[in-house]
């Protein structure tokens, strides 16, 4: 495992106000992620699942940087952008939303947080939405300002993060429902806290709204949450497999529509919006996705850890397979005792339930098609 002496950093990433505190509590790997170095491993990954499992951790995701939309026309604009129904949306709220191209591609799939009537943050996946609405914005004759704001969120996820969390506030944020938000301070450093986060556990995420208080955020958490079992961790591709989680360029893309995805209920073709890719949408579902996202259990010996490639998806019991589809996330469940994996089938491939093949660099496996999420207990979807 690379030390972090081993890094070589650059001032064309940024790094999240939380950096310096990742590295002093043992962070081994860093990705690139919105342009910004994004924790990626504090070493086992499966450690790290049974800490966000049965206790709690708590993740620098800085690099899940926010776009601010406001302004007179803000809520309009943000229904331009969406396929999803904001009407009724209102302060306080988040939805999880996804943003389409003039095709019906899904461009990212963010949490919408809704700060006033007229402000709203979209709190991004992986892609370059601030550019995407900026281009929207100059061409839509809409009174709305664009900016990225000094806001950097903290993941404080698992089933002690609320024991931490009343540590840190009392009872301040027993009531919070999941999905909504609220103001808060901490020994004067003001945040944005929600009931929101990508693990499919119970869990908050603090929104740091002064950067120059990262590294004294960081270590009044942990500090507050050592006594509950709370260690530094990272996002668990495990427990986001395992729940059916997308993650943007992985399991979706431009090339992929949120039908595709097994997300019609966050595009509604009724409303009278004109959003950016409705006709297209409406036409893809008259004519029907020509593919559909499915589970595979693939059989053999756990896998090692993710796959850092595609692998093509055959019809099982041919010599020679036909491509029906691709494995975009794999992964060993330890709690499943499964290899589990999200793909993309053809569409009446994905309806036979048959067994398949992957094609994986050590060989062929057969699989089983599977209903998504693999573990869901809580049955808690994104709201």
């Amino acid at each position: 495992m690379s030390q972090p002496s081993d890094f070589l950093f650059g001032t064309q990433v940024r790094k999240s106000p939380f950096f310096d505190a990742t590295v002093r509590w043992g962070v081994e790997v860093f990705s690139i992620y919105n342009h910004m170095y994004l924790p990626r491993s504090f070493g086992d990954p499966v450690a790290n699942f049974w800490n966000l499992v049965d206790h709690a951790i708590l993740c620098d995701v800085g690099a899940e940087r926010q776009v601010e939309v406001s302004g007179p026309d803000a809520a309009r604009f943000m229904q331009l952008l969406t396929p999803r129904n904001l009407a009724k949306m209102r302060p306080g709220q988040c939805k999880y939303i996804l943003l389409t191209d003039e095709q019906g591609g899904v461009l990212n799939d963010p949490i919408l947080l809704k700060l006033a009537e007229d402000r709203f943050w979209i709190s991004l996946s992986d892609s370059d939405i601030l550019l995407w609405a900026k281009g929207v914005a100059v061409h839509s004759g809409l009174n709305v300002t664009l900016d990225e704001p000094d806001a950097s969120p903290l993941q404080l996820q698992g089933p002690k993060s609320l024991a931490v969390m009343q540590s840190l506030f009392g009872d301040a944020f027993d009531d919070l429902a999941h999905f909504h938000h609220r103001e808060a301070e901490l020994q004067g450093i003001p945040l944005i806290v929600s009931r929101t986060g990508w693990s499919k556990e119970f869990g908050f995420e603090l929104f740091l709204l002064d950067s120059t208080r990262g590294d004294e955020l960081w270590e009044l958490v942990m500090a507050a949450g050592l006594p509950h079992g709370l260690k530094p961790g990272h996002t668990s591709t495990i427990r986001r497999i395992e729940g059916a989680l997308l993650s943007y360029r992985a399991d979706a893309d431009s090339r992929t529509n949120p039908y595709e995805l097994n997300l019609g209920r966050l595009v509604d073709l009724d409303m009278e919006a004109d959003f950016i890719g409705k006709a297209a949408l409406r036409r893809i579902k008259e004519e029907g996705a020509t593919r559909r996202q499915v589970g595979l259990v693939i059989d053999g010996e756990p896998l090692s850890g993710a796959n850092t490639e595609y692998w093509a998806v055959t019809r099982d019991g041919t010599d020679i397979g036909t491509d029906i589809g691709t494995v975009t996330s794999a992964i060993h469940s330890p709690r499943l005792k499964q290899n589990i994996a999200l793909a993309l089938l053809a569409a009446d491939e994905a309806e036979r339930r048959a067994q398949v093949q992957v094609e994986m660099p050590d060989g062929k496996r057969s699989a089983e098609v599977t209903d998504l999420p693999f573990y869901d207990p809580g049955n808690e979807r994104s709201a």
